[in-house]
């Protein structure tokens, strides 16, 4: 449980690749996320290849940071697959967190940048990758060994943010 209270956007990393296994875990850990009717949807590219990782770094005015990270995951909905189609979003959102708690229990520092949030930014990253009209892009996850930042505990807890039994 330490992972979820020291979790941080790490957006600056040092130029240490992550270790194949260590990208293996994440890919793991996002896929062991709940899905709606065990739907299952999810797609994942991994992005390594500097150049790649520039011209995903443009694909939205707030991923800069995706250009100095060791691995990028683009994660993506196969509208194919969807048992649930409007479940896919949350599916994805569990295992995108999955993905980024991992990180940090790797040792890893990770930032989460919406794509499905934005039009024009799902479709850069669609013409970017060629993806197929059922590929839905949902997020990226820039993942890499934290330069200067640190995952951290900060006290986020707002008791009168709680309603117990009614508002």
């Amino acid at each position: 449980m330490q992972e979820i209270f020291t979790r941080r956007s790490i957006r600056k990393f040092t130029n240490q690749a992550v270790e194949p296994e260590k990208i293996d875990k994440l890919l793991r850990a996002a896929m062991q996320a709940p899905s709606a009717a065990n739907q299952q949807a999810w797609e994942f590219i991994v992005v390594q290849d500097k150049q790649k990782l520039a011209q995903v770094a443009e694909t939205s005015p707030y991923a800069k940071p995706a250009a100095g990270s060791a691995v990028t995951f683009i994660l993506l909905a196969d509208e194919k697959k969807m048992k649930i189609p409007t479940g896919w979003e949350e599916d994805m959102g569990a295992a995108a967190e999955n993905m980024l708690l991992e990180a940090v229990h790797l040792g890893l520092g990770g930032v989460w940048f919406g794509v499905a949030t934005a039009a024009p930014v799902a479709e850069n990253v669609s013409k970017l990758f060629g993806l197929p009209a059922n590929i839905r892009p949902f997020a990226l996850i820039s993942v890499g060994y934290p330069d200067g930042q640190k995952n951290q505990f900060v006290d986020r807890y707002q008791p009168e943010r709680v309603h117990y039994e009614h508002w």
